[in-house]
Order: C-alpha cells, then structure tokens, then sequence
C-alpha cells in the first residue's frame, strides 16, 4: 500500500475501528479431506459475524513466503515488508522497553536444550515459566562478560529474553543460530558479507556471548543453551498516526508486539491476564482512542506445538467472548491472522490467512467463518498491506482520490 496516498487521503473521524489479531490463526486439514482448526471449532459467533461480513484470504508476503512475525505484522500495519526490514531482537528490546541507542545491536535470546551429542532436543526449553527465565536471565548479566563489548539481557516472557550489544561498528546483518529444527546442533553466528569488517567484529561478539551462556547454563535444565535470531538495529518506520491520522492503541500481551506497536508509535496499554483481560483492556480504552490492535498469542503457540486441538479451543475462546468485543459497536471490526500456523506443520507457513471485516458497507457472501469460505469471499486473496486501507475505507476515513 501506498503510504503516501494515505497520508493524502486520510482524514480524522469519530468512527472506531479494531484489528483483532488471532496470532498464527490459518491452519490445514490434519488429513486429507479434513478440516482446518478454524473450520472444526464450535464458533457461532464468528459464523454469525461471517453473515454480515466481507471474507477474503491475505498474503502475509509473497507466494510461497513464510513470514516471521515482525514482517507478518508489518504488512498488516500497511508497511511494505520486503522495504521496512526490522530485525526480531529489536523488536523484543522494544517491547520491554529497552531504549536501544543508534549503535546497538539487538538479538532475540530462546533458551533452548541440548542433548548429550550437543544437538538441539527442544526449541523452547519446554516452554519455562516466565519465572524461571527470569532467574536465567539474572545468571546470565551476572555471570557472563565479553571482552569486547557492554551487554544487555532483559527477560521478555517464558522462555525469550533479548541480548542488546553495546560498543561502536556493529552491523545487524548476521545469521541467526536457531537450526529451526530438533535434532540438528545449533549453529555459529556468521556475517552475511565475510569481508566486511563491522559484520565479522559483531559477528565474533555475538558467538562470544553464545559461549560464555552455554558455560553458565550447562548444568541447567531443561534451559541449558541459547539460541539468538533476528539481529537487528533500530531503523525508523513511517509514523502510523501521521500516515492514518489515527489515535491508536496497541493490547498485546507479548513484547515483541508491543515493540511493533511502538515502533509504529502506537500508544501502549498495559494489557489483562489472558483473552478476557485484553478484552476488559479493549473495554476501558475505549473512550480515548479510535484505532485499536488486539494482539492475541495462543492460537500460534498452540499450531508451534502441532496441538490442534488446543488452537481450536483458543478459537472457541475467543467466538465466546466475541459478544463483549460487538457491544461496544465498533464502526469497523476485522478479525484475521499475521500468518498460519499450521498445527500439521508446527510452523508459519506460506498459506493464506483468513480475513474477515464488518461494517454496515459489507457485500456478504457467507455464514462462516474458515479457509474455504474466505478464499470464496468477495475479497478473494490479496496483499495484507491493503489491510488498512480496507479497514480505512469502511470507517470512512479516507476522502475521494481524484477529480
């Protein structure tokens, strides 16, 4: 989407709008001929939303692209994400609001467990508790020093953390060390250019760093070793109120989505426990602001662990609340995904994500809400960046192009 057209056309409006995220929510059929998770789940409100409702699929990226999280957000956002490239860490450091300096250089931390052989047994240390990374990260700052650089852990929830590099000639374009599989050992931070001297200098600090972790961690369990990605450095994005003219605010439980949200210079609202507690978040802001990002985590966590059934429960949770989200009438509701998470694939994956948005200027052509009904939608499939012009459009929020 063109941001500049927006920034031309938008005006400022009373009319409310929420882009409801269920993280990860695309999904596929267990076996041939199934259903998907969103299909199986017992979900008579969104059906019924569906019956009012344009339908269509997004795509996160490009054909055939799966898309981390930041880039997945990004285009939701109307940023081009192959041109606005953010790195996870940065992010992270964001989210916890860590104030990273131009120079800084900023990796998100899994702790991770290694086996015997020094093979990657499990991704996410099985899934810690917030509690328990805690007291890792605090290891960690008090334990580990590098010879050539200050460092920075700051615990981000369960099992992530983020490292921030201090120091001068850092670059962000390095390799991440997650193998991204179990089974396969975890491998060195590398400089995409070899010969380039502030790469290979950040490149060397930062498997410095990895080293020194593994020796403090070796005799924890499950969290014995550490897995960086998504190096980055902070860059700046076009400001969200200054494209949309919008008051926006973000309700996500994770930091690494409050660190979108604020790098697009949303305001940040403290969120409460679980589904219910943003919903109740969403309720108490209501007043003060006419764009609102409701970022919800399960559905992806439950697709990365292959659990379909958990992922379609967190579908159903989220249909029984959807009566309390309606009351307040907002002029523009649209629910979609940042990307799939396939329960099949343990993954984000390439496929389509379905997308749904209601206003009183909708063309219904269904009464469900799941792939196959969207791909059918009136929408068809189409870019995510056009997400909010969509939702500007129906809020009416965008005056006429042309003569």
């Amino acid at each position: 989407m063109d941001l500049d057209l927006m920034r031309e056309l938008s005006v400022e409006t009373d009319s409310k709008i929420i882009l409801l995220i269920l993280d990860g929510l695309g999904g596929l059929p267990m076996e041939a001929g199934g259903k998907t998770e969103l299909e199986a789940a017992n979900s008579p409100n969104l059906d019924a939303m569906a019956a009012e409702s344009d339908l269509g699929m997004s795509r996160p990226v490009a054909a055939g692209v799966s898309p981390g999280s930041g880039p997945g957000h990004l285009g939701l956002f109307g940023y081009d994400p192959l041109e606005y490239i953010v790195g996870r860490g940065v992010l992270s450091a964001l989210g916890v609001g860590f104030e990273l300096g131009e120079n800084d250089l900023a990796a998100r931390i899994n702790f991770a467990t290694l086996d015997g052989d020094g093979k990657i047994s499990d991704r996410r240390a099985g899934r810690i508790s917030s509690e328990k990374g805690e007291e890792l990260v605090a290891l960690l700052n008090e334990k580990v020093s590098l010879g050539g650089a200050e460092f920075f852990v700051t615990h981000e929830k369960e099992y992530r953390a983020v490292v921030v590099f201090r120091g001068e000639g850092f670059s962000g374009s390095l390799s991440d060390t997650d193998p991204q599989r179990v089974g396969l050992e975890p491998l060195s931070v590398t400089p995409a250019d070899d010969s380039n001297a502030s790469q290979k200098r950040s490149a060397s600090v930062a498997n410095e760093f990895i080293n020194k972790a593994n020796e403090v961690l070796a005799d924890e369990h499950p969290a014995n070793t550490v897995l960086l990605r998504g190096f980055g450095m902070h860059p700046t994005l076009p400001s969200f109120d200054e494209a949309y003219k919008l008051n926006a605010v973000a309700i996500a439980g994770y930091p690494m989505y409050k660190g979108l949200a604020r790098l697009a210079g949303m305001e940040l609202k403290k969120e409460g426990e679980g589904i219910s507690g943003e919903i109740e978040t969403l309720k108490s802001s209501w007043d003060s602001h006419d764009f609102f990002f409701v970022h919800m985590k399960p559905t992806d966590a439950a697709g990365e662990d292959g659990d379909f059934d958990r992922k379609k429960e967190v579908i159903e949770e989220v249909d029984a609340l959807l009566p309390e989200i309606l009351s307040l009438e907002p002029d523009v509701l649209a629910i979609t995904g940042d990307h799939g998470t396939p329960a099949k694939m343990k993954s984000h994956s390439w496929h389509g994500v379905p997308f749904m948005l209601r206003s009183e200027y909708t063309l219904p052509t269904g009464d469900k809400f799941g792939e196959r009904a969207c791909i059918a939608g009136s929408l068809g499939t189409f870019p995510a960046e056009e997400i909010m012009g969509l939702l500007m459009g129906h809020a009416m929020k965008l005056n006429r192009y042309g003569a």
